[in-house]
């Protein structure tokens, strides 16, 4: 696929032949949704099909529309067998948040592209997500996930790392696991 030259909803409707949300907003709800510890996979899955199928009786594989989720997604990029290995719950690190960095994304947005999200009726989610990694190093929110990023361990300068440390601080994510979740890392820690 590429955004220069194809047509994205051909793209789409060539893999997924059910009718599909692709709207940016569907894919945040997506994320979000997955994001969401109080409710068990067999909701998620439920909750996500609703998000992108407009009509649930089409789906006559529900494996196949999950795959088909996950394809679109990720852009339509499919994922390489060592980097979905490499990137487990443990050691992926949250640099934003639709929920919580919400304003922050909605500013830079209107700021670079001069696109108003809370007007626009429609975009396509891979167009959202070009814009969103393409924004420049003067917004805010991207300042913000550049301190969010920055590992502590590799900083060797003190005065750096107790800047770098105390802007994490200021600018951390809540911790979005279940208790479960953080019993179970706590207990991995010691492992």
């Amino acid at each position: 696929m590429n955004l220069l030259l194809d047509d994205l909803n051909k793209v789409v409707k060539m893999r997924i032949k059910e009718d599909f949300n692709t709207n940016f907003k569907n894919s945040i709800l997506f994320e979000l949704l997955m994001q969401e510890s109080n409710l068990s996979n067999e909701a998620k899955v439920y909750q996500a099909l609703k998000i992108y199928y407009p009509n649930l009786n089409q789906i006559t594989d529900v494996s196949k529309a999950i795959d088909n989720i996950l394809w679109f997604y990720k852009c339509g990029k499919e994922e390489k067998e060592e980097t979905s290995q490499k990137a487990t719950r443990e050691n992926v690190k949250r640099i934003y948040s639709y929920e919580f960095d919400n304003e922050l994304i909605y500013s830079a947005f209107k700021d670079q592209y001069g696109i108003d999200l809370q007007d626009i009726d429609y975009l396509h989610w891979w167009k959202f997500k070009a814009m969103f990694d393409a924004l420049k190093e003067d917004n805010k929110i991207v300042e913000i996930m550049g301190y969010r990023a920055v590992n502590l361990n590799k900083i060797k300068d003190k005065e750096m790392r107790k800047h770098y440390k105390k802007m994490q601080k200021l600018y951390a994510l809540p911790d979005m696991r279940s208790e479960e979740e953080k019993e179970s890392d706590f207990a991995e820690a010691f492992s």
